[in-house]
């Protein structure tokens, strides 16, 4: 597995490689945003460790960036910030980040975030499943969705691995209501370290993608003091 290291603090990026290392990772790192852009198309890294507090590019545009255009590879991106700040953690997530990890943090720690967020990918591996509702198919074994604007027009939507996760997930157990914490034991299961909100910044990035109109979702309903639940009628 190969990870990019994004941070402008050189004894903490050489903390961070050699521990990664260890445990048989591939590293490669650089010191600031631009740089991190010009490599990762490059490199094409299973996981970002990437800082917030970059020179030039912060880490909540490389981000964004990252996530406008992933790639072959979408990876999983884990933001690294001193700051403890609520607020700090929840904008990194609505970027799109997939977790956070606040300094000091511990060795032993950054390993088993990384490890939580690469079995996110295997656990869906094994399925070999294709659904189809009215207006989407999702074939998990290929890794693709569409969704069918009318008879004669369908369009493959572009979702990163996580999204692509959700709306699997929702497909699968249509009208079935959700609550944040179901959903993070589907998706992340025991490997979930982060704020359980992540999980309504994720619902948000699908509606955009899926939804007609995402401020009035007709797909991935609001149920109102549980969570969320995915309608749509079953294609013939």
């Amino acid at each position: 597995m190969d990870i990019l290291i994004v941070e402008d603090e050189p004894e903490i990026a050489k903390l961070i490689q050699l521990t990664l290392e260890a445990e048989g990772f591939s590293c490669q790192q650089c010191r600031d945003g631009l740089t991190a852009l010009q490599m990762f198309p490059k490199l094409q890294p299973d996981v970002i460790l990437l800082d917030l507090m970059l020179p030039g590019l912060d880490g909540l545009e490389v981000c964004a960036r990252i996530r406008q255009k992933p790639g072959p590879k979408d990876p999983y991106i884990l933001m690294l910030t001193a700051k403890g700040e609520e607020i700090d953690r929840v904008i990194g997530l609505s970027t799109g980040a997939d977790d956070y990890l606040v300094k000091p943090f511990s060795p032993r720690e950054l390993v088993a975030r990384v490890r939580a967020l690469l079995r996110r990918s295997l656990r869906h591996s094994a399925e070999n499943l294709v659904y189809r509702t009215q207006h989407f198919t999702v074939d998990v074994d290929r890794r693709t969705a569409y969704r069918h604007m009318n008879v004669d027009r369908s369009e493959e939507l572009d979702l990163t691995t996580l999204e692509f996760n959700l709306l699997t997930t929702f497909i699968s157990h249509p009208n079935r209501a959700w609550n944040r914490t179901q959903l993070i034991d589907k998706l992340w299961g025991d490997d979930f370290f982060g704020d359980e909100r992540v999980v309504d910044t994720h619902v948000a990035r699908l509606r955009k993608k899926i939804e007609p109109d995402p401020a009035n979702p007709i797909f991935i309903k609001t149920v109102i003091g549980i969570g969320y639940k995915f309608e749509d009628g079953v294609s013939n």
